[in-house]
């Protein structure tokens, strides 16, 4: 029998892991979506063919459910839906910092929690989830809901201890790089360089260096080696870089948005 999953919250990242889904072979007739607006619950509907639904009665049908609301929205959705799931049902939030306790507290015992972080590049099926399981979370079931990521992506199974660094890395990690790009963009117009040229110089060296870091199996240190010539432009670069302290500024970056994650859990209990 074909597994039911229900996607609760049609946002961008639900959206995306329902198209994912879809694309991935799933039958509609095995798929649910919820939204709050009936404007987006058609619209839904037009683009993907599943059929939208309330949220609990998406809670009853589902034998995985996928929350995907923002975290101040979700103690109300769980107060919501808790009386209709079934236990044996697998319930998988990609809240951002929401603990697996949070959920295991709010729905019936013999629920498994997943929590999962996926990262905006799902919208382009390269998306990387970070995924722990609850105190109830069989290895096969944190294992069921990776294979529902792997449609829009990859995934990496990590302890929850970890989850926050994970977010602060991997979840928010797409925005250091436009963040990046941003900057390059503005340094080839100060340079004299037209901002759509700019533009695109430095969009196709971030996917350039990308590929190489994925595909070519080199440390960055080598590849970046590979690029900086004795007494060369790259080298000053990199000097100038180092001056101005931006690795450790990345490090703080980071250490800011792990402690974020962690303050989410507090914020919302």
């Amino acid at each position: 029998m074909t597994c039911k999953v229900a996607v609760l919250g049609a946002g961008k990242m639900g959206e995306a892991l329902l198209g994912g889904l879809v694309r991935s072979g799933r039958p509609a007739p095995a798929l649910g979506v919820t939204c709050r607006r009936k404007a987006r619950a058609a619209e839904i509907e037009a683009r993907h063919g599943v059929a939208p639904m309330g949220n609990a009665e998406a809670a009853a049908w589902a034998d995985v459910l996928v929350l995907a609301v923002k975290p101040q929205d979700m103690g109300a959705l769980l107060a919501e839906i808790a009386p209709a799931i079934a236990p044996g049902t697998l319930l998988i939030s990609v809240a951002a910092g929401l603990t697996t306790a949070f959920f295991e507290e709010r729905v019936p015992a013999g629920v498994a929690v997943v929590r999962a972080m996926p990262n905006t590049a799902v919208l382009v099926d390269e998306g990387m989830t970070v995924l722990s399981g609850g105190s109830h979370a069989s290895q096969q079931q944190v294992e069921q809901a990776a294979e529902l990521f792997r449609g829009v992506g990859h995934t990496l199974t990590v302890p929850e201890s970890q989850q926050d660094a994970a977010t602060a890395l991997s979840g928010s990690g797409p925005a250091y790089f436009y963040f990046l790009v941003e900057a390059m963009t503005d340094a080839g117009v100060l340079l004299g360089l037209p901002r759509d040229k700019a533009h695109e110089l430095a969009v196709r060296s971030s996917v350039g260096a990308s590929v190489m870091l994925r595909d070519c199996g080199t440390h960055p240190v080598e590849l970046r080696a590979a690029v900086t010539s004795p007494a060369g432009t790259t080298i000053s670069a990199v000097r100038e870089l180092e001056r101005h302290g931006v690795r450790a500024a990345l490090m703080a970056a980071l250490e800011a948005a792990r402690d974020r994650s962690g303050e989410l859990a507090t914020s919302y209990a």
